[in-house]
């Protein structure tokens, strides 16, 4: 006897009419017809099962802070870091736990089981990294919590930038973050990237840096960061994030970094909201807009992720937690709008996040663990074009949030009383 099946299930890679037993916490079948008896029964009607979605780049301690002492009025990455600078020293571990706990609480209902975030060690109070700590071990029921030790004033730039992100780390956080681009000087910036490195190498832990956030092209301290992943042994276990400078630099620079990043196995994660909403600010017209080169990474190989990187906090005023927005955003940024693109789109919010945060027994086949999501969507392009509901949450096998499904009432004579969206696709023939 299974503790629950799911029936009916089309699956992301094509399958349709599928079941998904589950029990004692993990996929136990994926199979059509199962007739074993179970705790409960839920009919998925036809509807996309995916895997939970993942976050693999977000700034918990800021989330939801947005106001406090003030506005970002010039919209730029720079304002904001000022600006959180200012609310720093206010900081509180209550305040910070209780934001913390109520982005989780968004994040379930949004299907987002996995996220990993920076925590700021540029105070060297550190109670960003008590409150996260905090958070993690509250949070681990349903949330997979990944917590990245980050010098957001630069690790040589900040007074005790280095002993607070080593004490961090003594701490329990347990990956090592950087900010190469915001040290004072290029040089300063490399030899962060190295020192970090060698830090993640002697400790044992994954390397997620922030790097080259600009719209220079000469910052290319992502090259350093593929030359020192290889040179202490950490291939696979690296993250550049934003990658922005790569919008900007020259084709024929990119088509020698490109392969050393692939070389390195190292992780690209963009931020398609945020990376549109900040970068090219300086820029009158035409406009850069910042997001980094997606399909060239793709198509050489390289794991690319998506982050949501902030929700209502000094760099950006909106968000909502949902993967499916920063997906919809990849969509048009990257201009990836056939039907291979936007299932590769889909797979990057799910499998390709989940690698970047090197989680184990993730997915739909059996033996993984039974994390599932039901969208009111009947394929990953109709759930990426719709943003589709999420009907129904699934962690370790029990039913942690459900929704009602997204109705249109109509007013007219003659019509259906009530529309579901997601019937409204192209018919084949």
């Amino acid at each position: 006897m299974f503790d629950l099946v799911i029936r009916n299930a089309n699956l992301p890679d094509g399958r349709t009419g599928i079941d998904i037993a589950i029990a004692g916490g993990r996929i136990a079948a994926v199979e059509t017809g199962i007739t074993a008896e179970a705790g409960q029964l839920i009919d998925a009607g036809g509807r996309l099962v995916s895997p939970p979605f993942v976050d693999p780049h977000f700034h918990m301690d800021a989330t939801l802070s947005l106001g406090l002492p003030r506005m970002n009025r010039s919209g730029t990455l720079l304002e904001g870091i000022a600006l959180w600078g200012e609310l720093r020293p206010t900081l509180t571990r209550e305040a910070l736990v209780e934001r913390a706990l109520r982005y989780c609480d968004l994040a379930v209902t949004q299907g987002l089981l996995a996220i990993r975030t920076h925590v700021d060690t540029s105070d060297p109070r550190l109670v960003t990294v008590e409150a996260m700590l905090e958070v993690q071990e509250r949070v681990a029921p349903y949330v997979d919590l990944q917590l990245v030790a980050f010098p957001q004033d630069g690790y040589f730039r900040a007074a005790d930038g280095v002993s607070a992100l080593d004490r961090a780390l003594d701490m329990g956080v347990n990956i090592v973050g950087g900010i190469p681009h915001f040290e004072r000087t290029m040089a300063d910036g490399a030899a962060s990237v190295e020192a970090l490195c060698r830090i993640a190498a002697d400790r044992g832990l994954p390397v997620d840096m922030h790097c080259d956030e600009t719209d220079d092209p000469l910052s290319r301290h992502v090259e350093t960061l593929a030359t020192q992943t290889v040179r202490f042994g950490l291939q696979g276990r690296v993250a550049g994030s934003h990658l922005t400078s790569m919008h900007s630099m020259d084709n024929y620079y990119v088509s020698k970094l490109i392969p050393l990043i692939a070389e390195a196995r190292m992780h690209a994660i963009a931020n398609p909201l945020i990376n549109i909403m900040l970068q090219g600010r300086h820029d009158t017209y035409p406009k850069r807009r910042g997001m980094t080169r997606v399909p060239e990474l793709l198509a050489a190989g390289v794991n690319v992720a998506f982050g949501h990187d902030c929700v209502m906090d000094p760099w950006y005023s909106m968000g909502s937690g949902d993967m499916l927005e920063v997906a919809h955003m990849a969509v048009h940024v990257a201009q990836m709008a056939s039907i291979v693109d936007k299932q590769t789109i889909f797979d990057i919010i799910t499998h390709g996040n989940a690698r970047a945060m090197g989680l184990a027994d993730y997915g739909l086949e059996m033996g993984c663990n039974a994390d599932l999501v039901i969208l009111q969507a009947r394929d990953p392009v109709e759930a990426l074009r719709l943003r589709a509901n999420r009907l129904t949450v699934i962690k370790r096998g029990k039913v942690i949030a459900q929704t009602p499904p997204r109705l249109s009432a109509l007013m007219l004579e003659g019509r259906p009383a009530e529309v579901d969206a997601a019937a409204y696709a192209p018919k084949t023939a």
